[in-house]
């Protein structure tokens, strides 16, 4: 796909998401991996539905400004998520209320940010990761997502919002959706004891549909072989 095209579709789904109330005023930002390793952002301290194609920063492979306007200060959380998914075309970091919300709740598993409700949640957004608060653009996220080892496309930043990587730009998108959609679900069922996904269930969507989910254990959660 050509880099115009790409930018194009960056702001695009940025008009989308922005519209659609999933990130408010300035806040969340996308990149897109390009062939030569480099990226395409969003700038820092823009709104995602008023983006200029011409103004999207452009990185080179090794992180450095290029051209277009400042990038975002999240590069660190960005360049975490490429390293260590290798797969990963795109990142959509949101700050979409019910996601940001049930990134507050006290009984979430660090392990497996939701449990496992529908067939589609899990098939987009996968299993999702919590990751303790850290300042919007702390470099030491980027550790933190390191420590992940490339289990997760999903990740939910205590306090601040979901970050979501894919091998393209629409998957992200299409994954972030799935994640505030997962969150809102979560929210309006706590404490009413809902029928989730069974452990088969779970299993089957991973065997039929190839799914890059970290190991399930008899509860549809993942765990380390090793525990």
């Amino acid at each position: 796909m050509s880099n115009a095209r790409l930018r194009e579709d960056i702001c695009r789904y940025g008009r989308s998401l922005f519209e659609r109330g999933l990130t408010p005023g300035s806040s969340g930002n996308i990149s897109v991996r390009l062939d030569d390793g480099g990226w395409l952002v969003t700038p820092t301290n823009a709104s995602l539905g008023f983006l200029d194609p011409a103004r999207l920063a452009h990185l080179d492979a090794g992180g450095r400004h290029v051209s277009g306007d400042k990038p975002t200060k999240e590069i660190p959380l960005h360049s975490a998520l490429y390293e260590t998914r290798g797969s990963a075309r795109s990142i959509v970091h949101l700050h979409s209320t019910n996601a940001v919300a049930l990134s507050m709740l006290p009984e979430i598993d660090p392990r497996a940010a939701l449990p496992p409700m529908t067939p589609y949640c899990l098939m987009r957004a996968g299993q999702i990761a919590l990751l303790p608060y850290y300042r919007p653009g702390d470099p030491a996220v980027a550790d933190a997502i390191r420590g992940l080892a490339g289990k997760y496309a999903s990740v939910l930043l205590s306090n601040h919002g979901p970050v979501v990587a894919s091998d393209t730009l629409e998957a992200a998108v299409f994954a972030t959706e799935e994640l505030e959609e997962g969150a809102k679900l979560y929210l309006m069922l706590r404490n009413l004891n809902p029928r989730y996904l069974t452990p088969a269930q779970v299993k089957d969507l991973v065997r039929e549909f190839n799914l890059d989910l970290p190991i399930v254990d008899d509860h549809g959660h993942p765990h380390d072989p090793d525990d």
